[in-house]
């Protein structure tokens, strides 16, 4: 069976089109066989754009699984002076998201396989709907290694499904080190809200 979290995809390609309408954007995207949720923008990816606050206004940010963009082209419209970056493992997901940021005009998109971001970028938000499908080992792995890259005023807001694990997973993070709430709710939807480990300073 195919993934939409597989590198290269075998689903052969059949090209289509979503519309994503939000309060203040309107956005016509690209999707494909093979990447998350083609024939409609996700209804968590929606709870997310329509209950977050805005994404700082400079800066660094992360979409983290892009997908073919509606999370980054979003956050690169409502903070037009940050640097977005958009990395997911699939590269399919990673060349439609290329395309629709150019189709939108948004230039300050960095849609990027997962392992091509500069080690020495730290994030002042990520904002994600994580592919909770790929089981707890590999989510914690890669959670670990996006996280830890927040900046030390850096803020994440993920959404889980309630079914899905959201409640552990809220537990797993604050277990972890990261301060972690649940400020929305909607239908089956969790939006965490995860920020920057403490560091304790050396004595």
């Amino acid at each position: 069976m195919a993934h939409y979290f597989e590198e290269s995809p075998q689903a052969a390609s059949r090209p289509g089109q979503v519309t994503l309408v939000l309060p203040d954007l309107h956005l016509r995207l690209e999707t494909d066989r093979g990447v998350f949720s083609p024939d409609r923008v996700d209804a968590g990816t929606r709870v997310l754009l329509e209950t977050v606050p805005p994404p700082p206004a400079e800066g660094d940010l992360l979409d983290l699984g892009c997908g073919y963009g509606p999370i980054a082209l979003t956050m690169a419209s409502r903070a037009p002076g940050a640097t977005v970056w958009a990395v997911d493992v699939n590269r399919r997901s990673v060349e439609l998201c290329e395309r629709n940021a150019k189709s939108a005009g948004l230039d300050k998109v960095r849609p990027v396989h997962v392992d091509d971001v500069p080690d020495d970028v730290h994030f002042r938000a990520i904002w994600s709907n994580p592919a909770i499908r790929i089981g707890k080992p590999a989510l914690h792995e890669m959670l670990t290694r996006w996280l830890d890259r927040l900046s030390p005023d850096g803020v994440a807001h993920l959404v889980v499904q309630k079914h899905l694990g959201s409640d552990s997973l809220q537990r797993w993070l604050s277990d972890q080190g990261w301060p972690t709430t649940r400020p929305a709710s909607r239908a089956a939807y969790r939006i965490l809200k995860v920020t920057a480990r403490k560091v304790t300073p050396a004595r």
